[in-house]
């Protein structure tokens, strides 16, 4: 499913090959989108962005699970993810679990509510929505820079 929209939105886009060029990318956009750097793997070796559809693909080497330790929580993260990217959220997004209890659960949507601020929140398809703070997602490099500041 992740191939196929990739390929029907991969006339006009913008794509770029190799883990650096990708993770700068991936870091600028969600910086343009007004998410938190820490909030989706940025170690890809596949960036492909079409601005005019919003709609995003990110392509890693493998699989991989992460845990966000600030609120103990273990992500999956598929070898190809796919989303729309818009000002403050991605919705429709493909290739990102999250553990709960026994059972992963597919994460579609991630967003930000101006009308609670420092709350970053997860919907899932049949539209449960959960929150953390969105300190939990910011990358450690930044972490570091502002306990330096």
């Amino acid at each position: 499913m992740a191939t196929e929209l990739i390929e029907n939105h991969k006339e006009n886009a913008e794509i770029y090959y190799g883990e650096d060029v990708c993770k700068q990318k991936s870091l600028e956009m969600l910086e343009e989108i007004s998410l938190p750097k820490g909030v989706l793997p940025v170690e890809t070796v596949e960036f492909g962005r079409n601005r005019s559809t919003g709609f995003v693909w990110m392509k890693l080497k493998k699989k991989k699970e992460h845990k966000f330790k600030l609120i103990n929580k273990l992500v999956s993260y598929n070898t190809d993810i796919t989303f729309f990217a818009e000002n403050g959220r991605v919705r429709k997004m493909t290739g990102v679990k999250s553990k709960e209890l026994f059972f992963w659960v597919s994460i579609s949507d991630i967003f930000i509510d101006v009308s609670s601020p420092g709350k970053l929140f997860f919907g899932i398809p049949n539209g449960i929505k959960g929150h953390f703070p969105i300190s939990a997602f910011e990358l450690e490099d930044d972490k570091n820079e502002n306990k330096e500041k």
